[in-house]
């Protein structure tokens, strides 16, 4: 149960002790170094032009690096692998992450008109906060250090117009990555310098008051100094009237809210890179008005969260000779998260603020070698620092004789660490068969060490036929707010908690069938134990985090993938998968037992128009009160042109186009069981290089 934060109007640049001023002035005067010591070079080299986006399109196997931390193909990666490039993202015109990752096979995203939250393999507990999904923006961690939050939605901390490629893989992932690479791992790789043309600017508009912009600059020097800057502004009006029924009083204006659900971000993103260093900062910040009353608030009144984060990220990566590879990154990271509102709880004249402040180090050595021709061995040392882990709650006193004057509730002043080694080898047994074995070692200060295995046999009987048999376990550790997090009146503290704890069993079968074909089945069973859930005391009434569920789950995907030289592309998945808290023996909530997906490209003028078109189709979903969200089919189009007039790329897309009404099935911190989502909407978006 995560207390929102109201956003406090805070400059960003007149933080405590200068902070931030020093945040963006490294990268600043990194860049005027680097660029400095490039135009006094006298000998430019002259490089080979990039490889265009369309070769990568339409290679025959396309190689991923985020499954085991290095370069392969994908049906050499000890997992299922799905890739989304950003030639995908324009053409369907998606506006936010968590739009592309519902378009994903077995992914399945909810809204509850605060945060996005994803479900994949049968799993989604509502207001989880993505826990169990590792978010990776080019390898660097963006799951916070206090709730370690995978943020998808609006939250999600860079411009989805700088994204190159989204690299999913699916399964445990711990083995290499540690914990919440529970589920999944998602790897978004961005644009560098050489993708961009110079500047370039976008604007788009849409339904609800919508509107963002961009402008972002990105060169390549013959110098070899390569670089990006951007900076985004989203706002959106949201829903002016939304209803209710739960609200559904005189006193509560009769189940209406009216103007709450406002949302906007800013965005700043840097990236220097030369030679074998690279350096890239990000700072993001998103204020959402919540129009649903959690937490006991009182309906119809202001009530916004706000998430601030940001990082600087140093990384080193040097390829010694032909088998030897060397890679070392240390990162600064902050997440700040802050709330006022009037709560239920108490009386009129009192508001009650929440706050969380964490910061964090981050540094990781690998290094990846060959041995006697058929061991890729990787070795690697990881460890975090969490140096700020604060969560704060106060009431302000509005009224009467003593006004301004703050009772604290919970000031609550932690800070952690961890270090982890871990080992991979790749052992290529015949041309044919090949054995990923690896292991890791974590040990945290809250609960002390856990060992994570992984093993997968890949047998290729012919060139375009893959079959995987692979085994893993992972893990997630209880964060500080499930550990200490306490308000006095609905929660309190368990600072004993375990991990979680995941045994996975996949059985994968990739098929290329010529050039541009590819089908995957997919054959999962999962074991989870030691799941962390919120349960109420007994003794005091008072609800507590603690180890209860064990849960299994078991299904099957399919997915055929097509693109053609002449632009003509598209994919189609089918999903059935089953849930179940063996503890009580019911089914798990929010958990469609069938997802069902259908995307297509079709160019009108060939490489200068397209089309586009989306099905989605989720069958229904049990909610916390044992009721059920009904099923739906919701269809997306979208036109999308380049090349037409010089530099101009224009899109323009309808969502859910037949108007759909549907719901999801939404966390315990609110009254409602399910909230309704947007009905049909439309946006328009003209995007400009220089």
């Amino acid at each position: 149960m995560l207390i929102a934060y109201n956003k406090k109007k805070i400059n960003f640049f007149s933080k405590v002790n200068g902070q931030f001023q020093i945040f963006f002035s490294i990268p600043f005067l990194s860049f005027c170094l680097l660029y400095s010591l490039c135009q006094a070079e006298s000998e430019l080299s002259i490089e080979s032009p990039p490889i265009s986006e369309e070769s990568i399109l339409f290679q025959e196997i396309p190689s991923v690096y985020s499954a085991s931390k290095y370069e392969q193909k994908v049906t050499e990666a000890p997992s299922s692998v799905s890739i989304i490039t950003a030639d995908e993202i324009k053409k369907y015109g998606y506006q936010n992450f968590a739009e592309i990752l519902r378009s994903v096979r077995g992914f399945s995203v909810t809204y509850d008109r605060n945060y996005n939250y994803l479900g994949t393999r049968g799993f989604g507990l509502p207001g989880d906060y993505n826990t169990r999904i590792l978010l990776l923006i080019d390898g660097h961690r963006v799951n916070d250090a206090v709730y370690n939050q995978a943020p998808i939605g609006t939250d999600f901390p860079v411009d989805i117009d700088l994204i190159e490629r989204i690299e999913i893989i699916r399964g445990p992932g711990s083995s290499l990555y540690g914990t919440n690479a529970f589920f999944a791992i998602i790897n978004v790789i961005t644009r560098i310098g050489r993708n961009f043309r110079g500047v370039e600017t976008s604007a788009a508009a849409g339904s609800l008051e919508t509107y963002k912009g961009r402008m972002s600059y990105g060169e390549k020097f013959q110098s070899g100094l390569e670089m990006v800057f951007s900076g985004s502004y989203y706002s959106s009006d949201g829903e002016d009237r939304l209803f209710f029924r739960e609200f559904d009083k005189p006193e509560n204006n009769n189940g209406i809210a009216n103007g709450l659900d406002d949302d906007r971000f800013e965005n700043i993103f840097a990236g220097l890179s030369y030679r074998d260093l690279s350096f890239q900062v990000n700072y993001h910040k998103r204020e959402k008005d919540v129009p649903t009353a959690p937490y006991s608030t009182i309906f119809n009144e202001l009530f916004s969260t706000e998430d601030e984060r940001g990082w600087a990220d140093l990384k080193y990566e040097r390829i010694i000779g032909d088998q030897f590879n060397l890679l070392a990154r240390f990162n600064y990271n902050f997440y700040h998260y802050s709330d006022d509102y009037y709560s239920n709880d108490y009386p009129r004249s009192v508001k009650t603020s929440d706050d969380v402040d964490s910061q964090w180090f981050q540094g990781e050595v690998q290094l990846t070698k060959t041995f006697l021709e058929a061991h890729k061995c990787t070795f690697g040392l990881d460890s975090r620092y969490s140096i700020q882990q604060d969560q704060r709650i106060f009431n302000h006193i509005q009224e009467g004789t003593i006004p301004g004057i703050e009772h604290e509730i919970l000031d609550d002043h932690r800070s952690s660490q961890y270090l982890a080694v871990y080992s991979q080898d790749e052992f290529t047994i015949t041309d044919y068969l090949t054995l990923h074995a690896g292991i890791r070692f974590d040990y945290f200060e809250t609960f002390g060490g856990i060992v994570n295995p992984r093993a997968a046999l890949i047998y290729n009987p012919f060139e375009k036929t893959t079959f995987k048999f692979v085994y893993g376990r992972a893990f997630r550790e209880p964060n500080a707010y499930e550990l200490y997090y306490r308000d006095g009146t609905s929660q309190k503290s368990n600072p004993d908690l375990d991990p979680e704890t995941i045994d996975t069993y996949e059985i994968i079968y990739e098929q290329y069938i010529g050039k541009h074909l590819r089908g995957t089945i997919v054959g999962f069973y999962n074991s989870i134990d030691n799941l962390i859930v919120s349960r109420k005391d007994t003794t005091d009434g008072l609800n507590v985090f603690d180890n209860l569920d064990k849960v299994h789950a078991k299904g099957l995907e399919f997915e055929l993938e097509e693109k053609l030289e002449s632009g003509l592309e598209g994919r189609t998945s089918y999903t059935i998968q089953e849930t179940e808290n063996t503890t009580t023996g019911e089914d798990m909530v929010n958990s469609p037992l069938h997802l069902a997906k259908f995307n297509i490209i079709i160019p009108i003028i060939k490489r200068k128009l397209f089309f586009s078109g989306e099905e989605q189709y989720k069958s229904k979903r049990k909610t916390l009160d044992g009721k059920f969200a009904e099923d739906f089919f919701i269809t997306n189009m979208t036109l999308y042109s380049h090349n037409i007039f010089k530099t101009l790329e224009v899109s323009g897309g309808v969502f859910n186009l037949f108007n759909k009404k549907y719901a999801d099935p939404v966390g315990e911190e609110l009254v409602q069981d399910t909230i309704e989502q947007n009905g049909r909407t439309f946006r328009i978006k003209f995007t400009y290089a220089f």
